[in-house]
């Protein structure tokens, strides 16, 4: 007899913690919400409430909306703006820098087609052959005669 009001106690003590645990469990995002100073500290506490009746389905959302607000930044959208115009900072200096340097890549590609253009067909049929040694031979032989050598019997080292 005395096993049976021992396993009813304990069955009443069990529902009873369970039910509690429950209680104790939906108030979790009220208690973020309140350690936070959360400006909707009361909507969250009775949100967690309905969400006793609804099986909890409402609480991870509770959660979500306790942990998003933190005193010292708020919400957070001011940090994120101003990261965002950080990027968009940023960016703007590296467009700036693409556009500099493909406008030396033209400039450069120009000068290129010039130096080109000067090489006569006559040039690149009087080019010297691989094995050729330039020490004997004039500067009129190599396509890119309009290149300046400078002169070895100058001090100064400047070129012709």
């Amino acid at each position: 007899m005395f096993l049976d009001y021992f396993a009813l106690g304990l069955l009443i003590f069990v529902v009873l913690f369970l039910f509690y645990g429950l209680i104790a469990l939906h108030d979790i995002p009220y208690e973020i919400s309140k350690s936070r100073n959360h400006p909707h500290q009361d909507a969250i506490h009775v949100a967690g409430w309905v969400s006793l009746f609804t099986l909890h389905v409402l609480w991870p959302f509770l959660w979500i909306w306790a942990t998003l607000w933190r005193e010292d930044r708020g919400w957070g959208f001011k940090q994120i703006e101003q990261e965002q115009q950080d990027a968009h900072h940023r960016v703007d200096v590296l467009t700036e820098q693409v556009t500099g340097l493909q406008q030396q890549i033209t400039q450069l590609s120009l000068l290129l087609s010039q130096q080109h253009a000067s090489v006569t067909p006559q040039d690149a049929s009087s080019q010297a052959p691989l094995n050729h040694d330039p020490a004997q031979s004039d500067s009129s032989s190599f396509p890119l005669s309009n290149v300046e050598k400078s002169d070895p019997k100058s001090t100064d080292g400047e070129a012709k």
